[in-house]
This record gives structure tokens, C-alpha cells and sequence, in this order.
């Protein structure tokens, strides 16, 4: 474990370790039977005690002394209960003794504490003892902050300890994080000295310099850069990015998705928080709910659809919607804090003339993503107006241009790196040197004076020497160089138009219709800035590396979406196609769906009950007791609410299953193609 060479048993050692579990098991076994009958005579907790010693980590044991502690206090004096107490923690550091990393002996010394009647200077000295013997446990520093805030001792006292221990060594992780945690504090309750935190920063960031410049290969002191980097660069308060439809547009549909993304999730985006008024009249049947959350229930992408009454339609008109939260608080960040005011207008031009003729001829064909189905779009033409507009409009949106001190503070910052990078070969420079070129291109975004993403070269090199530096986190880095190329994409109209097709063949009156954005063959493992993108109804992503399409529900108008020849592995990497209720014509092909058994990246959470597919009972229906048929209820999953006509699935594991290709087209009734041939 941490690198340690395991060391293969001697006969010795394997007999040593055999009388150990023997004389285990006989304590358990005595001690299971006094807890199934309630016993917590004098004999019983000695005999407990010893089990503890012997294994700290047997939970069942100290919740056993906690009902013991409890039945005691009931019917003892205050002398009784001090020496009860006494002898809760003569155990706990016992244990400690044994393992000072165990989870139990803490979490039991810290609820008998809780109870009162104990000395907390005490356990600052075993403190102190057990930070010598491991500078860097985190349990007892964990413990230390619940002590201290027991005894009331100040933030700034406590800075100052964090202060002494890093200075003593570098390397330890644990006082880096808890003086970020301190830090935090300060700030939040606005203390004089760290407050505007301007004040602290440089000094904060000359600190850790100096033990990055003396160990640059020792991460500790990297991993506290990057959490004063983020306190640097930080928005005070929500904002929000982009939109559609966006501000000044015309919409010629009755009905479309409205889809606010802020640049960091929200809550509170209701009727009561979000005026939607049409003519100037509010429009109250409004539902908003977010495309996707955090464990807080918290979405950075938030979403409702409009109908514009059908009353109205008797005659052409103009109506004018304007959206906007300027008068309610209701949005608020994870932290709190509010979101700034905002509002943004368009039109809807209903005509009576509107009819689905076209849409409904153009559904019947197939639809062909080759090369030789698109032309490339005349720099000059409505598409380059309209990206210019979109463009401009998104950035209308984002934080004014950052403070003086913010922009100079990263500038300093990469001055020092850079430096560092001419006599060091570190790894972690240069993705620290990465992340503090891309916050400086992301402050300056909004000042026209300045090009867009004037680094991006420079850090897309630094992303591609990691990748060879480093082959160990070789898929991370990857993932961060596709996610900056993009951003340098989507930065403009020039480079956005590189990617733009027109259709050969299009009815389409809409100019985003009759467009598709190819971003094939790019070699991308991620995607990202889909905040830029919400206007996307056609997107080409084939020929890539892509192993996830998470964040591509926000693009809410996809009616095409090409993602063949990538790497997704499981129906589970395809979750976020459930959002896409416009999806018509989807290609999976040639990618490794069904090829593993287990997708075991849906358990890296903490139950395998708690991912984010739902069992829908419906799907019982479906099957109708055909026991091959369950195993495909994740698909069901993802397709089970779309309403696809054309489906390309070939080239997969999957797909070679009979049973599972009538499943699909059993699922999706408006299926008209699935692999090339039409269905009849």
C-alpha cells in the first residue's frame, strides 16, 4: 500500500497469524453473545476491551460500549458517569496505540467527548502526541478542528499552528488542507486582516511558493496553489452565462425549450424566482427543473418549455417574451449567495401559414452524415451573421471585467511558473502553469481589447508534453486538452465557422436547421462548452475517443447527433440522451456498447442503487416475463422517452443480439431505419 513492497509470509509468520484469528474469532464469539442478551456487566466490557485492542475496527464493538455508556449514565452519580468516562477514553487510546488511523477509536472519542465532563486540554496534549507520531492524519486533524472549536480557540490562533507544522515540513497534506478550511472561515465571517480576500491572497501565494520552488516534485503544497488559484478567480456571486432562445432573437416555432446555464449550479429556479412575461403579461404555467444535479440537488443547466397559447394562433402576430429574474432572489449558489440580476428579451413570430408538411416529408428520408452530404457554409452567408450575434449576445451575459488586482495576481503567477519550468522537469508545474493560462484567458474573455483565448496554444502544448510526461494520468490529461480545444472552438465566429456544414439538401427555413457543427476526427475524449453550443440542432461527433457525452443535454434543440466510431462502452455512458426529447436521428454505431459485462463505472458512487438510471416499472410490460429481455432495461432506460426515426447501432456487441434489435425497434415504434434498412 502507498508504494510499500509486500513482503511474502514465512511459515513462521502464517502460524503466528493463525493463532491470532483463532484467539479473534473466541473473543467475538463471547462478545456476540453478550450484545445479543444485553449483557454490560464489568466482565463483559473488559472482554470488549480486549476485542477492541486486538481489531479498532470492529464498529459493532464500540457501538456495544455506547449502549454500555448509555445504560450506566442512567443509573449513576456524576462520579459514577466521570469514571465511566475516564475509561471510555483510557480504551479509545488504546486503540489508538494500536491504529491511530482508526475510524471507530476516533469517532467514539470524539461522541464521548461530546458528553461533557473532559478535560479538552487534555486531548490537545494526545493531540500534539499523535501529530509527532504522523504529522499528516487526517483523523486527528479532523479531531483537532472539532476540539478546537470546543474550546473556542481562534481561527487565527490555529492559522498560525497550521503556519508552524507546514514550515517544519512541507510535505504535510493534511495542514494545507486544514489551513484552506481555516481560510474559509475568515472569509466567511469577513475578519478584519483577511477580508476583502485580496488582502491575504499574495501573501498565501508567496507562502506556498516557497515550499513548491524548494520540493517542486512534492505535491502538498501544489494541491493548496490550486485551491488559492480557484479563491483567486472565483465569481462572487452566480451568474448567468448563456441562454436560448438569446437575447434578441426571433423564434418562429409555437412551442421550444427555454434553457438558462449558469457558471456554477443553482437552486431555485421556479415561477417564484423567474418572471416569464408575453406582451406583458406574466405567464404563470411554467415548470422549471434542471437538466442535471449534484448530490445537492443543485443543476448548472435549468430548463422549461413555452407554448405559446393556441388562442393566438388565428392570424400572423409578433409577440414579444421577456424573462428575467430582477426582481427575486430565489436563485442561489451551493454557498448561499444570490444570483445577480438578469433578463434577456426575444420574439416569436407565429405565422397562420405554419404547417408540419415539410417536417413530416423530411422524417421519411434518410438521413446521410457522410462528407459528401455537406458543403462547406460561405463565410459571408446568414450563418456567419448569426454565430457573430450569438456570440457577442452570450458574452452580454458574463461577470463584468475582473478586478485589477485579480488579473495582476495570475499574471505574477505565471511569471514565477514559468520561471520554475526553466530549471525544473515537473509535472505538476506544467499543469499548474496550464490551469493558471486558462484563468487568465477566462477573466480577460470579456475585454474586447483583448483576443479570445490568447494562451490556448501554449496550453494545449503544455497538455500534449504531460501526456507523454506523465502515461500514468495520460486519459486525464487528454480529457483537459479536448476541453480546451473546445473553448478555443467555440471562442469566435472565425473559428467556430471551420467547423460549420451546410446540408446539400435541406427544407429547412431555420439556419441552425439546415446546419450541422462537425467536430469529427478531432480526436476528442471529452466535451465541454455547451453553453456556446445551445443552438446546436445537428452535431457530428464521429471518429473521436469520446468514453462519456456528459453535459450534452443541455444542447436541448439536437435533432441529429452523429456519435459512431468513439469509445463508449456501456448504455450507462448514454444517459444524458434521455434529456433530449428532439433527438430524430441518432448514430451509435461502432463504438463498444455490450462488450463489457459490468459497467462498473456506474458504482463509483456510494451505493451501486444510487446511480442515476431509473427502474421504471413500465419496463415490466415491455419485457413481459421474457427473462433475456430484463437484461436490456438499461436501454430501455435511455430510449424508453425518445422518439427516434433513424438508428444506427451496428458495429457493437450489442447489436449482435437478435433479440435485443427487436427489443429496440418494439421500443421505439416511429422507428423508420435502423442500420441502413428501412423498416416496414
Amino acid at each position: 500500500m502507498h508504494g510499500r513492497p509486500r513482503k511474502s509470509a514465512t511459515p513462521v509468520d502464517e502460524n503466528a497469524s493463525a493463532l491470532k484469528a483463532a484467539e479473534l474469532r473466541s473473543l467475538q464469539s463471547q462478545f456476540l453473545l453478550n450484545h445479543h442478551n444485553n449483557i454490560y456487566t464489568k466482565e463483559a466490557l473488559e472482554l470488549n476491551a480486549k476485542l477492541i485492542e486486538a481489531n479498532p475496527e470492529f464498529m459493532t464493538a464500540w457501538n456495544y460500549r455506547k449502549l454500555a455508556f448509555e445504560q450506566s449514565q442512567s443509573e449513576a452519580d456524576s462520579d459514577r458517569i466521570q469514571a465511566i468516562i475516564d475509561e471510555e477514553l483510557r480504551v479509545v487510546e488504546i486503540a489508538l496505540r494500536k491504529n491511530f488511523k482508526s475510524y471507530g477509536a476516533w469517532h467514539h472519542r470524539k461522541w464521548v467527548i461530546s458528553k461533557g465532563n473532559s478535560s479538552t486540554e487534555r486531548e490537545l496534549k494526545l493531540l500534539n502526541l499523535f501529530q509527532k507520531l504522523d504529522t499528516r492524519n487526517f483523523h486527528a486533524w479532523n479531531y483537532r478542528r472539532f476540539i478546537t472549536g470546543l474550546k473556542n480557540i481562534s481561527d487565527e490562533k490555529e492559522l498560525q499552528y497550521t503556519t508552524d507544522m507546514i514550515n517544519d515540513n512541507f510535505s504535510n497534506y493534511s495542514a494545507w488542507h486544514n489551513r484552506s478550511v481555516l481560510l474559509s472561515h475568515l472569509l466567511e465571517k469577513k475578519v478584519e486582516g483577511y477580508f476583502p480576500k485580496e488582502m491575504f491572497l499574495k501573501e498565501e501565494y508567496e507562502f506556498v511558493r516557497n515550499a513548491v520552488f524548494t520540493d517542486p516534485d512534492d505535491q502538498s503544497g501544489w494541491f493548496y496553489h490550486l485551491w488559492l488559484l480557484d479563491q483567486t478567480v472565483k465569481v462572487d456571486t452566480p451568474v448567468l452565462v448563456s441562454s436560448w432562445p438569446t437575447h434578441g432573437s426571433e423564434i418562429t416555432k409555437t412551442t421550444f425549450p427555454i434553457i438558462l446555464c449558469f457558471n456554477e449550479p443553482v437552486e431555485g429556479v421556479s415561477l417564484h424566482a423567474v418572471s416569464l412575461q408575453i406582451e406583458n403579461d406574466l405567464f404563470k404555467n411554467v415548470t422549471w427543473s434542471p437538466l442535471s444535479t449534484n448530490k445537492f440537488n443543485h443543476g448548472q443547466t435549468w430548463l422549461t418549455h413555452l407554448t405559446i397559447p393556441q388562442a393566438e394562433l388565428n392570424s400572423s402576430k409578433i409577440f414579444q417574451v421577456k424573462i428575467s429574474s430582477e426582481s427575486r432572489q430565489g436563485i442561489i449558489s451551493l454557498s448561499g449567495v444570490p444570483c445577480r440580476p438578469w433578463s434577456f428579451t426575444f420574439t416569436v413570430l407565429v405565422s397562420a401559414s405554419h404547417d408540419l408538411q415539410n417536417v413530416e416529408e423530411h422524417s421519411l428520408r434518410r438521413i446521410s452524415v457522410t462528407d459528401e452530404s455537406f458543403v462547406k457554409v460561405d463565410v459571408n452567408s446568414n450563418v456567419a451573421d448569426f454565430l457573430k450575434s450569438y456570440l457577442e449576445v452570450t458574452s452580454d451575459y458574463e461577470q463584468p471585467a475582473p478586478s485589477k488586482w485579480k488579473s495582476e495576481m495570475i499574471a505574477s503567477e505565471i511569471e514565477q511558473y514559468r520561471e520554475l519550468l526553466t530549471w525544473a522537469e515537473c509535472k505538476i508545474g506544467k499543469l499548474t502553469l496550464a490551469r493558471l493560462l486558462m484563468a487568465y484567458d477566462a477573466m480577460m474573455s470579456s475585454d474586447i481589447s483583448i483576443a479570445p483565448m490568447t494562451h490556448v496554444d501554449e496550453v494545449l502544448q503544455l497538455y500534449s508534453e504531460l501526456m507523454k510526461l506523465d502515461p500514468t494520468h495520460y486519459r486525464y490529461y487528454k480529457d483537459e486538452y479536448s476541453l480546451v480545444f473546445l473553448k478555443q472552438v467555440t471562442s469566435c465566429k472565425e473559428s467556430l465557422m471551420k467547423y460549420c456544414w451546410q446540408y446539400k439538401e435541406s427544407n429547412s427555413s431555420d439556419i441552425t436547421g439546415s446546419m450541422c457543427l462537425r467536430l469529427n476526427s478531432l480526436s476528442l475524449s471529452q466535451i465541454g462548452s455547451f453553453e456556446r453550443l445551445l443552438w446546436v440542432q445537428s452535431l457530428d461527433l464521429s471518429h473521436n475517443q469520446l468514453h462519456s457525452i456528459e453535459g450534452l443535454e443541455a444542447l436541448q434543440l439536437l435533432s441529429c447527433l452523429n456519435l459512431s466510431h468513439n469509445n463508449l462502452s456501456s448504455f450507462t455512458a448514454l444517459d444524458p440522451l434521455r434529456f433530449l426529447k428532439s433527438l430524430r436521428v441518432l448514430d451509435l454505431s461502432y463504438n463498444e456498447i455490450g462488450a463489457h459485462t459490468v459497467d462498473t463505472r456506474r458504482y463509483l458512487c456510494s451505493s451501486p442503487l444510487s446511480h442515476t438510471l431509473d427502474y421504471d416499472k413500465k419496463f415490466e410490460e415491455v419485457a413481459n416475463g421474457d427473462e433475456t429481455v430484463v437484461n436490456f432495461w438499461e436501454a430501455y432506460s435511455i430510449f424508453g422517452g425518445l422518439n427516434i426515426t433513424q438508428l444506427d447501432i451496428m458495429g457493437n456487441a450489442a447489436a449482435v443480439n437478435e433479440r435485443f434489435m427487436l427489443f429496440l425497434v418494439k421500443l421505439l415504434p416511429g422507428l423508420k431505419w435502423l442500420d441502413g434498412e428501412e423498416l416496414h
